[in-house]
């Protein structure tokens, strides 16, 4: 991911063009570097070091998503919306 890629999306997701904090903009990094590693893996099917990696992303995109259901449920509904997660 390159730095206009992420600044493009905490744009998109924070309140200011600073705020990586949030939640959202957290959940849409993650998606974006998880997005990334899974087309990885299409050339790279023995990568297993990286696929850790990618557990470990998708956990913590989890458990954010998880905290958002506990603070906003309607925040937790769009971001699921707008970046396609299923659950």
């Amino acid at each position: 991911m390159t730095k206009e890629e992420k600044l493009q999306i905490v744009k998109k997701y924070g309140a200011s063009e600073k705020d990586s904090g949030k939640a959202e903009v957290q959940i849409a990094l993650i998606t974006k570097r998880i997005n990334d590693l899974t087309d990885h893996f299409n050339t790279h099917k023995k990568d297993h070091h990286s696929r850790r990696g990618l557990m470990m992303m998708v956990g913590k995109r989890r458990r954010l998503l998880d905290y958002l259901i506990d603070k906003d449920i309607a925040r937790y509904r769009t971001i699921i919306k707008e970046l396609n997660i299923r659950k």
